[in-house]
């Protein structure tokens, strides 16, 4: 986005602030009827966020991260692998600290002092995450492996819950002329994977992007083995116990949405998108050395990680997985021409987790003349030649210098715990 752009968007809001009293430019909560099949993981009531604009008829969907579950603990939100919001959304999620402290970004925001993006001028949404399953579960699962007499109760609803927040979105905002799906971590997957089911019910008249932010489904076929693609038990795993084969599981749909998906593999979920929707941009961001995601798909499947007798020995058996996964992930997104992909090396926040959280900074790829994410955003929503950047280890990533906003953000972090 041009500055003059940036200056003109800014001014448009200044001039609208008495708007804010009709409606727009505030965060609307949206709870879902039971009747929808929508509800978060404990059964309470499913809530999203809007934020209206009477200047643009562009719409920018941004859905939460926050960890996965398929186990009793990590169900209730324990340990550092649990779900977040383990009992549901509350009504004033927008401003809790949850929102503004720990999962800031610039796809949410109007005017963000950190980290400006074109879709901040556009209508917003905000879709939480609630559901343990990437926000593409069908299914009631009862979990009671760490506490047999108080069994967890967990509803998988989170294709149920995108469903219908896109039929409410259809219903009172319309269909939108640009339209942008992102998401960070779990939302990362769910933006992914649930795309077409936004797009075909939003129907955007214009320009449909996806921006994916670490979560990337990498290729695992059912009939190899998990030497071979170290994320197949993982797979395996959150097909079962989410539904994802069920009649109305994510997977059974894929098959009258998407062209040339295959049922068994859903890495291969990619380029059924860039198929099916040729004239859309699919942009798919991640750190080489994401400590987070990648202990999300291997650590409780694999010894030699769960049991590693130091840090270093963690690393090298999460790497030892996580890198090939990688590699075969971005030559299989290189097949397609209307897909991007931005993996820098590291960054000092957050386990390297998250390209889009706090602002850009510490996300560029030097070695490719890419300063920072920004660049690579810009370029997928304006249609440039796809950006295609894997950097090579950069030990000077590990000492870069981050903004004061990270900065700060670190600082907190440390003092809250």
């Amino acid at each position: 986005m041009k500055s003059w752009q940036r200056h003109l968007a800014a001014l448009a809001l200044a001039a609208a602030a008495p708007l804010a009293q009709a409606g727009y430019f505030q965060w609307e909560m949206v709870e879902l009827p039971p009747e929808s099949g929508a509800a978060c993981g404990n059964g309470s009531p499913y809530r999203f966020f809007v934020n209206r604009t009477p200047f643009s008829r562009d719409l920018a969907v941004t859905y939460e991260g926050g960890g996965a579950c398929w186990d009793q603990k990590a169900c209730l939100g324990e340990g550092k692998l649990g779900a977040s919001n383990p009992n549901g959304i509350p009504p004033d999620y927008m401003s809790s600290a949850n929102v503004a402290f720990g999962l800031v970004t610039p796809f949410t925001a109007r005017n963000d002092p950190a980290q400006q993006v074109q879709t901040q001028s556009w209508n917003l949404v905000f879709l939480p995450y609630c559901t343990g399953d990437v926000h593409s579960g069908s299914k009631v699962t009862v979990y009671d492996d760490a506490y047999p007499e108080t069994p967890r109760v967990q509803y998988h609803r989170g294709q149920a819950n995108i469903t219908a927040a896109a039929q409410w979105l259809r219903d009172n905002l319309g269909q939108p002329s640009k339209m942008m799906l992102t998401g960070y971590s779990a939302g990362g997957v769910g933006s992914t994977v649930t795309y077409a089911l936004m797009r075909s019910t939003l129907e955007p008249t214009g320009n449909a992007t996806l921006l994916a932010d670490s979560g990337p489904l990498v290729p695992a076929p059912r009939s190899g083995s998990s030497d071979e693609y170290p994320a197949l038990p993982l797979h395996n795993t959150i097909r079962e116990v989410w539904g994802l084969d069920e009649p109305d599981g994510l997977i059974t749909r894929f098959g009258g949405l998407l062209t040339g998906f295959d049922p068994d593999n859903l890495g291969s979920v990619n380029g059924a998108l860039a198929l099916t929707y040729p004239a859309d941009r699919f942009g798919y961001m991640v750190f080489t050395r994401d400590t987070n995601f990648s202990a999300f798909s291997y650590e409780k499947f694999y010894d030699d990680i769960s049991d590693a007798p130091n840090p270093r020995a963690y690393r090298e058996a999460l790497f030892a997985r996580w890198w090939p996964d990688l590699e075969r992930w971005t030559a299989d997104l290189a097949g397609y021409t209307n897909v991007s992909f931005h993996q820098p090396y590291f960054r000092n926040l957050n386990d390297s987790h998250c390209l889009t959280i706090i602002d850009f900074s510490g996300t560029g790829i030097e070695a490719a003349g890419v300063a920072s994410l920004a660049s690579f955003v810009d370029n997928t929503l304006d249609r440039g030649a796809p950006m295609r950047n894997v950097e090579p280890e950069n030990r000077a990533d590990f000492t870069q210098p981050l903004s004061p906003w990270v900065r700060l953000y670190k600082l907190l972090a440390r003092l809250l715990g």
